[in-house]
């Protein structure tokens, strides 16, 4: 932190800060926007404290009348005295409140705070990645409508295998992102704050408070968390369990696994050996500064990167659940300052490209044919095997007749010639005991064989589809 706090590119900024993420991701991770959270919170106490006779009303006036005055650079002077950052904003805000600064933060903890404020934070982070994964997700069943029933080859252990249809391949990721969707839904909704239970979680202070005024703590702590939408944990200690926020990062992780496949593929797809989807490129986009014909796929690669950070947040998440020895410690802190947004930041500007790489991918359907023309005829062999097998053929003896041809065609595909599978099994003498040269040639055409890969597509994106419609948070916008 410099000494008037402020940042230029001279210094050293975190990439989220201006790079990865949106606007409204860092809005709801920014240092401002925390305090004025603790400023409702503190707003919210004093209202139910003023209710019943613990706060007067001219006090509880003059914070709600400076609620969200927040003054960066003066909290910062006063935490450089008092090396405590909320208490640094109390006295912050305190000095803006000269009738209610003295009831500010009455009966409260820091964690009754900080920790209610960032089960909110959480909650608002959720609900922007619930929005950007439902535009995702739309976008994805358009596409997946558009081609399923477009075929191609379908590989297995990198190997060309079958045919499959580009519709089919985006439903597997569609159906991730789907189980996605249903995880970050239930987890926003199960989002949980401290609650005002004091230091240790045992609400003593605000016992002290309650004598003789008719209200329990558990009465009180609901009143106020009623003000601010949220439910509180049954139990804590001085922090909420910080299970909480390991199972939000491991459903952002899942989520950005997901993806990770999904750009991880449209990288290899990409490879001018098969060359079937491309990113979109702009006009004046370069690719390599020492290669001027390279198309590079910096989109999906970059997804590649994020994720693969994403995935190791939750441990750091796993050990600050783990180690919060007895009623809490305090080695979370910091870290929790970047682990937490960055979680979000990530996630975030993993689906902002993930949108725009379904949006804008470009299928050569060309490279399709070729594919199929080259690897498909190995394939359809098994329903050779099969025809030939209902005619009265050995199973196991015409098996053998066709690989032997698959491996001399195998060979000659490695030398660059043409594959000559098709003519050779077809003009076999011990195939055409059994089957007509025409009928095998037709077989041998794998365009068609995809199963029902086109009826399976079409179905999942209707079932997504229904599954977004019945969520409110679709009618939103993302900002």
């Amino acid at each position: 932190m410099s000494d008037a706090n402020v940042f230029t590119h001279e210094q050293y900024l975190s990439p989220y800060t201006w790079r990865y993420g949106s606007d409204a991701m860092r809005t709801v991770w920014g240092e401002a926007g925390k305090r004025r959270i603790w400023r409702r919170i503190w707003v919210a106490l004093a209202t139910v404290q003023s209710e019943i006779g613990l706060v007067k009303q001219e006090q509880l006036e003059d914070l709600r009348a400076h609620q969200d005055d927040v003054d960066i650079d003066r909290a910062h002077e006063l935490e450089a005295e008092l090396q405590h950052d909320l208490m640094a904003e109390v006295h912050t805000y305190g000095e803006q409140c000269p009738i209610g600064a003295g009831i500010i933060h009455l009966g409260a903890t820091s964690m009754d705070i900080e920790d209610n404020a960032d089960a909110l934070r959480l909650r608002s982070g959720l609900d922007l990645v619930l929005l950007r994964l439902h535009e995702v997700l739309r976008a994805l069943c358009d596409q997946i409508d558009t081609w399923a029933d477009h075929a191609t080859m379908a590989f297995t252990h990198l190997q060309p295998a079958e045919p499959t249809t580009i519709g089919y391949r985006l439903a597997q990721y569609a159906q991730d992102l789907a189980t996605d969707l249903e995880d970050l839904t239930r987890l926003r909704d199960e989002v949980r704050g401290k609650g005002f239970k004091g230091a240790v979680g045992t609400s003593a202070s605000y016992v002290q408070l309650l004598a003789g005024r008719n209200l329990t703590p558990d009465d009180f702590e609901h009143r106020i968390l009623s003000l601010l939408d949220l439910r509180p944990f049954d139990v804590a200690t001085q922090t909420a369990p910080r299970k909480q926020e390991y199972r939000v990062l491991s459903g952002l992780a899942s989520l950005g696994q997901s993806l990770y496949k999904f750009a991880a593929d449209f990288r290899l797809l990409q490879s001018p050996p098969i060359g079937e989807w491309n990113e979109p490129f702009g006009k004046k986009q370069i690719g390599s500064s020492a290669m001027p014909f390279k198309r590079n796929p910096i989109n999906a690669e970059n997804m590649d990167s994020l994720a693969r950070l994403l995935a190791a947040l939750p441990r750091v998440a796993w050990d600050n659940a783990a180690h919060s020895y007895l009623e809490r410690t305090l080695d979370d802190s910091a870290n929790r300052r970047s682990v937490l947004p960055e979680a979000f930041l990530i996630t975030d500007e993993l689906l902002r490209r993930a949108d725009k790489l379904i949006k804008g991918m470009r299928v050569d359907t060309h490279a399709s044919a070729r594919l199929l023309g080259t690897y498909g005829p190995f394939a359809a062999t098994e329903r050779v095997l099969m025809e030939v097998a209902q005619r009265g053929a050995d199973r196991q003896e015409f098996h053998e007749v066709i690989r032997e041809h698959s491996m001399t065609a195998w060979a000659a595909l490695r030398t660059g010639a043409p594959n000559p599978l098709i003519d050779e099994l077809s003009n076999d003498p011990r195939v055409n005991v059994f089957a007509t040269p025409h009928e095998v040639r037709g077989w041998l055409d794998a365009s068609d064989y995809v199963g029902d890969a086109p009826i399976r597509s079409r179905r999942l994106a209707a079932r997504i589809r229904v599954q977004l419609a019945a969520q409110p948070q679709a009618a939103k916008e993302t900002r």
